[in-house]
């Protein structure tokens, strides 16, 4: 399509215009080619002829299309040229407030001139690792490609910052190296970074000043390099300087400062180390008074000073050398002061004693003559001989500038050296960024060499950059393989030619300065005569013999000649510099020491500013004598040699552009000014790079995108599979011309114009079918309006004749009614009068009746009363005398069994010394005895639960009694008001008794006054109407009191509730935010942690180089480790096993922390064996006392105690010998103290092992032993006691001397006889009874010996079967046999129910003795173990022909009854034993070569949990501190051993999250506490813990947990991270709902879903993968929920962070696209039950953002409803997100300005963060509640897969 034809009417036009530069128009009508005038229509509403170019017959500028207005890049405006690019950019900085701007690869800043919430630390992270065109624009981005592409293609970076004074180059630089310093970081612990930074204060305090245009001007170049190394973190930096204005020091313009740095001394000269400058107010110096604007507004120099100097403490300039610069600073400001009088026109002189030059020479320690002759003259060298020569006034005067400046440009190089000292790294530099801050093209009124210096850098920055576009430019359009076609562009390489080609300007220049008589007039002639009419960039002025002009890049320059060669010389007397060189201040010849070196070419000067060498390390000293030669190389030609070495530097890394540009010469905040942006624009090669670009194919679409926009201009038919091929297709049908457009690989290219063309067509389109759309709308709208016009018509008609029927309905019911009525009340009159007549005669008959009724009643009464009285008296008299005769027979009964008792007493008495009856008593009592035992247990079972009852109705009583006293306060109030209404009532009724009596006195005056009485009466029923009144006021004054009440009583309630919500809220953030603090402290220390061990195998990689010969280990380590350091420990226990296991030859010295230990072990064992052998001896003295006293027994007695003497003595015999063998190894170890004896396989080491765990198990079996025999003995003892109290004769002897009557001893006797016979018949029958209880249990072990062959054909089938199987038919076969059991001996005893009682008894008494024997059998089971482990160690360690002499029998002395096995597994205690030695084994197989993946699938959850506690158990059976101990380190470095090695993988991380939980779960679960026994079960709570308290150790897994999740929530977060921007903001979930926008050269990600990219489905299905894991693992429901609240709150996070930073996401659909997704996000809560986890409201801003993009956004109501939903967003984001509002289609518009201030207005008293981005690293306080377990610990079983068989369950 041709250009002219877009230009029809209702097009608009850029014009150009004097003051706005360029115009907005619009046409009135369509353009034909040959017209001359065009018709415009301004936007103010003026009409205008444009007339075109007669000549050119150029076309005014195209306008963009309004969506493509405030685009990110320039480059993506269809239409590329100045006015586009102007607007483009005003809308961006001044509605929407954006500074930054791509225009292809350079960074267009506009210098705001105000403070932007927009470089923190959140917005840094946000821009680290996402691509260049994702992001909104900013100087981080760019910062984000260099540092990205140096780690991609390791290939250094440079940022290019250039610009105008006051455009903001400096901060602009300072950012970027901010943003390397926090996303990269230092590789050491030195803090590079900052110092880096730190290097910013003192170059801009002494090289920044304040100018005309800039309050902080940078009066120098540099570039800094920032070092990385290969892990591309800093290590360091260096600077490089250029073209310090060194004129500055000794003369500033109107408005003008001096350096920073001499107005930072003179605020601070009250301090008291400063007195000694003798400094004061920068108004006294010459140096600082002439801008007449010493003080900056907003700054103060005093903090700036403060501020320096902790800058050069941190870059290692100490305070001497600090105090120095500033003795050298302050002598400076003396020295301007200097004056001189003039003697005659050739000489001048210094006033005597000047106080200026004598505190200048105090300050540099020169003498005060020798420097005052040498200011005043010159000393002048010829070929024979030297003069001194005086100089003039002006000379002198000038020298001291001269002097001045040399001073402060060697000072300002000695600080560079010095800051560069302190940013040198020894380590290797990898790569580096470098950061070139320098000046811009500049053009002023007068220009001198200053200028020409900056203009010719910059003519050399253009070209290499003019370069690299093209370059840019050649390589895409070959990578897409599109035809290239020569772009014709400006080279400036004819201009850099004229200034430094040989002749040149800079030769000329230098030819003529050392000429002896060269001045600027002759060099300028030189000039004229050398190029002008020969080159076309040079030109003579018309009006001046002494400028010339240069046709640069970007305008024309004139030069005035005047100066140049003075400032290219830069001469400084000798004999001063000399002078200065002599002084006594050290530091003073130290800035003079590279004098006599040769200047290096890295550096660059000026007349005006100084050359800059690069940073040495270690200046060498001249030698003394030395002239001065550098003063031979001018200061043009070094600027050229340091010029070029930049350039050649740039050009060997990839350039990066950062164009700042300054909006406004006045510094007003957000004001642009089109004028001195078009300049600079122009000057800066922006406007250069759009021309490259528009020559070409500026637009390019990929051809995803293509068809995804322009969907709508296609037909159904037009769309093929093949989108490449449907893009063609229709792009030859909408545009004729192939020349517009070409089709690449990836991507379709597009001239200038045609996008808009193809945007007018999709918007025609559109608008055709909206149009449709609202006229079938309007339609269906006035069809719908006289269909409810009918329908109410009709309805009117309706009710109008409904209403005519009715009321005719009404009277006829009306006449029916009346009959009616008539009819009733006839028949009502007839009825009253009989019932009157009624009443009358029942009432006269119910008297009469009543009467009679009454009379026979009364005498029935009299009647029953008399025959009341006559029974009671009968009956006293009868009670009376049966009385008597019961006491009586009562008496006589008594006296007779009185005596029977006595009979009775003696029988007993006899009896009670018989054996036999004392024996049942004794059976009687132990049963009596363990019934009360249950019955005590059952009442204290039954006290518990009636002290939780009583506890939970004493809280209810305590409930009901505050609601009743809140009931009895209100209803005292009520009360009170009553009172006070019951008061009022009386006075009331007290007015209305005083009338009744006026009435009273009324009614006795009728009589007398009978004409008054009427009106009295009225006044009286008047008054009392009134009465009534005012009562019936006052009542509702009452209620409405009592209302008031009522409603301030709500109130009170309403508010004192709102403020316990609120306290209750503000502790739950208090407690929430304690709980953040501690986990960040925690996650702080296991950073560090992490930190020290990576540091700890650093160190020992570096120092524990292999060498030949064995290996030592620290024979220091201390012994007395805490049980929290536990990593030593885990060491420790890791060593054992190695050591053990290593070769002969590598030997290894003993570790002695271990063999300490052992030795105190062996110690404690000796002391328990003294104390039991003095129990013994004690035990001994008590048996030989009590054999004394037992002398009638001797034989009984005498084989017990012979027993236990052998025990005795064999216990001592074996003491004596363990004792030998102490002191055997004792010995071994003494005298043989080399390595090699002590190192494992030694004879000494081996002694040691052996006797040590030989002696420890000994003791264990003595120590049974011993308390085997203390049992026995005090058995023995208490069964002396009662045998000695039955037995004792002197007993008898005084119950016979008490029985003297001789009667009493014969009835005795005849007692004793009866007993006797008693006894006998007793034992006859218990002799009967255990013959035939003996047959019984013959028979029954017969039948014992049967079913234990049965059961172990059983067994033998049962271990067959699988381990469920085996199980599960062991408990069916013992519950099939009890069962035939239990039915056999009920039919057995079906008859007798006593037999059948004793059976159970003896049943009973059965299974007591089986536990009996089964209790000793597993002591015997243990006891050989310990014999087996013993022997087996031993048979280790004898070689194999000794192990032939071993027989079975010496192993197995006793034989071992046969275990029932279904017994065994029947009575598990939910224990598991390992050996010790096996510890890292089972850590190893349990942890640390655990798969998490088949443990989840196919055990319970977790298994690995229950397995270590139940080893925790019984360790804690054992009453094993250090077992208990170790195994509990080695758990948690074991734990965190794993995390660390596969601390990335989810499933790793949750597995050991949900096992951690567990474990914790279950230490508090079995810790005995009651808060938590409460939850278990009986048979859980016998499993508790018994001997420690791990309550320490609890915390210690908290932490560790807490540590874990912070680490599971960091893994979820980076698999998550890339998936979240694509899936929630770029991908269209809703197709076609959004479509894409032209983009320019940094394209972003791409919102088609193409493969490999993530979308919704993607996040759903990831969450779902992390669910699934996490509910695999057992984790708990709310750690559950605390993950899943986390992950959205990610989701959300970032999805904000990217949406506030993206413009192109801010539209109407893609808040929809949002709000759909958001909505997926609720429905995934909602299927898994996760609503109440609070992670939908973590969503919250993000919801509300979206629903921001699409609300109104016009009037102030919908600034009210957008300040009211937009509650979870801070100020700051909701103008944000208006600002960057950007409208997709034509149809949507934008969001004035004025809109945006009315929501600043009404948000300003919102007391929220200032900070823009949401904190997505930001990591909620997790909690563990508690959670038990139901599993019972006795029921699990260790499958065989987790290889732990050397484990066994108890």
């Amino acid at each position: 399509m041709a250009a002219s034809e877009l230009y029809t009417k209702f097009a608009r036009v850029w014009i150009p215009d004097p003051e706005e530069v360029w115009k907005s128009a619009e046409l009135l009508k369509d353009y034909k080619p040959g017209d001359k005038v065009l018709l415009l229509q301004l936007e103010d509403g003026k009409d205008l002829e444009y007339r075109l170019d007669p000549k050119t017959k150029e076309l005014p500028h195209l306008r963009n299309p309004d969506i493509l207005v405030g685009e990110n890049d320039l480059t993506a405006l269809s239409y590329l040229h100045e006015p586009a690019v102007l607007h483009n950019l005003r809308v961006r900085f001044i509605d929407s407030k954006l500074i930054y701007t791509y225009c292809g690869i350079v960074l267009v800043a506009i210098n705001p001139y105000e403070q932007l919430p927009i470089y923190g630390e959140d917005i840094i992270n946000a821009y680290s690792g996402q691509n260049m065109g994702d992001m909104d624009p900013h100087i981080f981005a760019v910062a984000e490609e260099a540092y990205k592409q140096m780690a991609r293609d390791e290939r250094n970076q440079s940022i290019i910052v250039s610009g105008e004074s006051g455009a903001g180059k400096t901060v602009s630089a300072k950012y970027a190296m901010r943003y390397f310093a926090t996303v990269s970081g230092s590789a050491s612990e030195a803090n590079v970074e900052e110092k880096v930074l730190a290097s910013n204060p003192i170059m801009e305090s002494i090289g920044n000043a304040k100018t005309t245009r800039n309050d902080n001007s940078s009066r120098f170049g540099k570039y800094i390099e920032i070092g990385f190394d290969k892990r591309y973190r800093i290590i360091g930096a260096n600077m490089r300087t250029y073209l310090l204005e060194k004129s500055r020091v000794v003369f500033q313009a109107e408005e003008e400062r001096n350096y920073h740095i001499f107005y930072q001394l003179c605020a601070s000269a009250d301090l008291s180390e400063f007195k000694v400058l003798r400094l004061g107010d920068a108004n006294n110096f010459h140096y600082t008074n002439q801008g007449g604007s010493p003080v900056i507004e907003g700054v103060d120099d005093a903090k700036e000073m403060a501020h320096t100097r902790q800058a050069c403490t941190l870059l290692g300039i100490s305070e001497s050398h600090q105090m120095g610069i500033f003795r050298i600073l302050a002598g400076i400001l003396h020295l301007g002061n200097v004056v001189f009088m003039s003697r005659d026109s050739d000489s001048c002189t210094i006033p005597p004693k000047h106080e200026p030059l004598s505190i200048f020479c105090d300050l540099m320690g020169v003498d005060f003559e020798e420097l005052c002759h040498w200011l005043c003259h010159r000393k002048l060298a010829t070929a024979t001989e030297t003069y001194i020569k005086p100089i003039s006034k002006l000379q002198a005067t000038n020298a001291r500038d001269a002097l001045a400046k040399h001073i402060y440009a060697k000072l300002f190089n000695w600080i560079v050296d010095h800051v560069n000292q302190a940013l040198h790294s020894a380590v290797k530099q990898h790569s580096f960024i470098g950061v070139l801050d320098i000046y811009g093209f500049e053009t002023f009124e007068i220009n001198s060499f200053e200028q020409f210096c900056i203009n010719y850098a910059n003519e050399k920055l253009q070209q290499q950059f003019n370069m690299h576009v093209f370059k840019l430019e050649q390589e895409e359009y070959m990578k897409e393989q599109i035809p290239w076609t020569l772009i014709d562009f400006y080279d400036n390489q004819p201009c850099i030619n004229l200034i430094e080609s040989k002749l040149g300007i800079l030769d000329l220049l230098d030819e003529e300065c050392k000429m002896p008589k060269g001045t600027d007039d002759t060099w300028a002639q030189k000039l004229y005569n050398t190029h002008l009419n020969k080159c076309a960039l040079f030109e003579k002025p018309r009006l001046s013999n002494k400028a010339f002009i240069i046709q640069h890049f970007a305008d024309k320059v004139e030069y005035q000649c005047e100066g140049f060669l003075e400032k290219n010389k830069d001469t400084v007397f000798e004999e001063q510099i000399k002078v200065l060189k002599s002084s006594k201040f050290k530091m003073l010849p130290e800035l003079f020491q590279d004098d006599e070196k040769a200047i290096s070419p890295t550096s660059a000067t000026s007349s005006g500013r100084t050359p800059l060498t690069r940073t040495l390390s270690k200046p060498t000293k001249g030698r003394p004598g030395q002239t001065a030669k550098e003063h031979k190389k001018t200061v043009g030609h070094q600027f050229r040699n340091s010029l070029h070495l930049l350039m050649e530097t740039l050009n060997a890394t990839t350039p990066h552009y950062v164009r700042c540009i300054k909006p406004n010469d006045f510094k007003f905040p957000f004001t642009f000014d089109e004028k001195r942006a078009v300049q600079q624009l122009r000057a800066c090669g922006v406007l250069e790079t759009i021309r490259i670009s528009a020559a070409g194919f500026p637009s390019r679409w990929t051809y995803q995108e293509f068809f995804s926009r322009y969907r709508v201009l296609m037909k159904q038919k037009d769309v093929l599979s093949d989108r490449k091929q449907t893009c063609k297709n229709v792009l030859e049908k909408l545009i004729v011309d192939k020349d517009k457009y070409q089709f690449g690989k990836t991507k379709i290219f597009f001239r200038a114009g045609q996008v808009a063309y193809l945007e007018k067509l999709r918007a025609d389109k559109l608008r055709a079918a909206c149009i449709r759309i609202q006229k079938t709308i309007r339609g269906w709208l006035l069809r719908k309006k006289y269909l409810r016009m009918r329908k109410a018509a009709i309805t009117v008609q309706r009710y109008v004749r409904g209403h005519q029927a009715r009321c005719y309905a009404k009277f006829l019911r009306r006449t029916k009614a009346a009959t009616i009525i008539q009819k009733y009340w006839r028949m009502y009159v007839a009825r009253r009068r009989y019932k009157i007549m009624r009443t009358a005669t029942i009432v006269l008959q119910s008297y009469l009746r009543g009467y009679l009724a009454r009379n026979r009643y009364h005498k029935i009464l009299r009647e029953h009363k008399a025959v009341i009285i006559q029974k009671w008296v009968r009956g006293w008299l009868a009670r009376t005398c049966y009385r008597r005769s019961i006491h009586a027979i009562i008496y006589l009964q008594c006296c007779f069994r009185r005596m029977m008792a006595k009979r009775e007493l003696k029988k007993l008495k006899i009896e009670a010394r018989s054996v036999e009856r004392y024996k049942k008593l004794h059976i009687g009592m132990e049963n009596k005895i363990m019934q009360l035992q249950r019955k005590v247990d059952e009442q204290n079972k039954d006290y518990k639960c009636l002290m939780e009852k009583l506890t939970n109705l004493e809280g209810i009583y305590n409930s009901e009694t505050e609601k009743l006293r809140s009931d009895l306060e209100r209803l005292q109030l009520s009360e009170e008001e009553a009172k006070i209404a019951t008061g009022r009532v009386l006075s009331l009724q007290e007015e209305i008794a005083k009338l009744r009596k006026d009435l009273e006195q009324t009614q006795s005056e009728k009589k007398s006054i009978e004409e008054h009485a009427d009106r009295y009466k009225q006044e009286t029923e008047q008054l009392v109407s009134n009465l009534k009144e005012e009562n019936t006021l006052l009542k509702q004054e009452k209620e409405v009191l009592n209302h008031r009440i009522v409603e301030q009583a709500k109130e009170m309630t309403e508010t004192m509730e709102k403020k316990l919500v609120e306290e209750t809220k503000q502790l739950e953030l208090d407690l929430n935010d304690e709980r953040l603090r501690y986990q960040n402290l925690l996650n702080e220390f296991s950073r560090l942690e992490e930190r020290y061990d990576d540091l700890k195998e650093e160190m020992t990689l570096m120092v524990n180089v292999p060498k030949p010969g064995h290996k030592r280990t620290d024979s220091t380590h201390s012994s007395n480790e805490s049980e929290y350091t536990f990593s030593s420990e885990i060491a420790e226990t890791e060593d054992i096993p190695s050591r053990t296991e290593e070769p002969s030859e590598k030997k290894v010295p003993l570790d002695m922390s271990l063999f300490l230990k052992l030795q105190k072990r062996v110690t404690e064992l000796e002391q328990e064996k003294q104390v039991m052998q003095d129990e013994l001896d004690r035990k001994e003295e008590q048996v030989l006392r009590s054999k004394a006293k037992e002398e009638e027994r001797p034989q009984i007695r005498g084989a017990e105690l012979e027993y236990e003497s052998l025990k005795r003595q064999e216990l001592e015999s074996e003491n004596k010998k363990l004792k030998n063998e102490l002191n055997e190894l004792r010995k071994a170890l003494s005298e043989k103290s080399a390595p090699e004896v002590t190192a494992p396989g030694a004879p000494a080491y081996r002694v040691l092992m052996e006797q040590l765990t030989s002696v420890s198990e000994e003791l264990d079996v003595r120590k049974e032993e011993v308390l085997i025999l203390r049992s026995q003995l005090v058995s023995q003892k208490e069964a002396i006691q009662p045998k000695n109290t039955m037995t004792d004769s002197t007993i008898l002897l005084e119950d016979v001397q008490k029985m003297k009557d001789k009667g009493e001893i014969a009835q005795a006797y005849i007692g004793l006889k009866e007993t006797n016979r008693l006894l006998e018949s007793q034992l006859q029958s218990q002799k009967r009874s255990h013959e035939n209880e003996a047959e019984a249990l013959r028979g029954e072990i017969q039948s014992l010996k049967e079913e234990n062959n049965r059961q172990q054909q059983l067994l033998a089938q049962n271990l067959q079967l699988p381990p469920e199987a085996r199980i599960e038919a062991s408990l069916q076969h013992e519950i099939t046999r009890l069962t035939n059991e239990n039915l056999y001996f009920e039919e057995l005893y079906a008859d007798d129910p006593k037999k059948y009682q004793s059976y159970r008894i003896s049943l009973y008494k059965r299974m007591i003795d089986l536990m009996e024997q089964l209790e000793k059998q597993d002591k015997t089971v243990r006891k050989l173990k310990k014999q087996l482990k013993v022997f087996a160690k031993k048979i280790g360690e004898l070689e194999v022909g000794q192990m032939e002499n071993i027989s079975p029998g010496q192993i197995i002395d006793e034989p071992i009854r046969p275990v029932n096995i279904p017994r065994k597994e029947k009575d598990f205690q939910g224990m598991l034993e390992y050996k010790k030695e096996d510890e890292q084994k089972l850590v190893k197989n349990l942890i640390l070569e655990l798969k998490p993946r088949g443990v989840a699938v196919n055990l319970i959850p977790g298994l690995p949990a229950y397995i270590l506690f139940m080893c925790v158990r019984h360790a804690d059976y054992l009453n094993d501190d250090q077992k208990v101990r170790s195994l509990l380190t080695s758990t948690i470095n074991s734990i965190k051993k794993v995390l660390k090695k596969r601390g990335d993988d989810f499933e790793t991380v949750s597995f050991w999250l949900s096992n951690t939980c567990r474990f914790l779960h279950c230490l508090k679960q079995y810790s005995g506490e009651e808060g938590f026994m409460k939850h278990n079960t009986s048979r859980q709570n016998e499993h508790c813990l018994t001997n420690f308290d791990l309550a320490e150790y609890r915390q210690v897994l908290s932490d560790l947990a807490i540590q874990i999740y912070q680490q599971l929530v960091r893994v979820l977060e980076n698999i998550l991270q890339p998936m979240i921007v694509s899936g929630m903001l770029e991908h269209e979930t809703i197709q076609g709902v959004s479509g894409v926008k032209p983009t320019g050269l940094r394209k972003r990600t791409s919102s088609i879903a193409d493969e490999g990219t993530y979308t919704l489905d993607s996040i759903l299905r990831q969450l779902n993968s992390f669910h699934s894991v996490m509910c695999q693992h057992g984790m708990d429901p709310e750690l559950i929920k605390q993950v899943v609240k986390q992950m959205f709150y990610i989701v959300g996070a970032v999805t904000l962070n990217n949406l506030l930073l993206r413009k192109d996401m801010c539209s109407w659909s893609k808040g929809m696209q949002i709000r759909y997704n958001v909505s997926q996000l609720e429905e995934w809560l909602r299927d898994k039950n996760l609503m109440n986890s609070g992670a939908k409201e973590t969503l919250e801003p993000l919801i509300q953002a979206a629903q921001l993009l699409q609300v109104k956004k016009k009037t102030d109501d919908d600034a009210e409803a957008i300040c009211s939903m937009c509650n979870a967003l801070t100020t700051a984001q909701i103008v944000k997100v208006l600002n960057l509002y950007t409208p997709v289609n034509e149809f949507e518009e934008r969001v004035s300005v004025s809109f945006i201030r009315t929501i600043q207005m009404r948000l300003r008293d919102r007391k929220d963060s200032p900070q823009l981005l949401m904190d997505a690293k930001h990591i909620f306080p997790v909690t563990f509640p508690f959670n038990p377990s139901s599993l019972a610990l006795e029921t699990i079983q260790i499958p065989a897969s987790l290889g732990l068989g050397f484990i066994s369950r108890v």
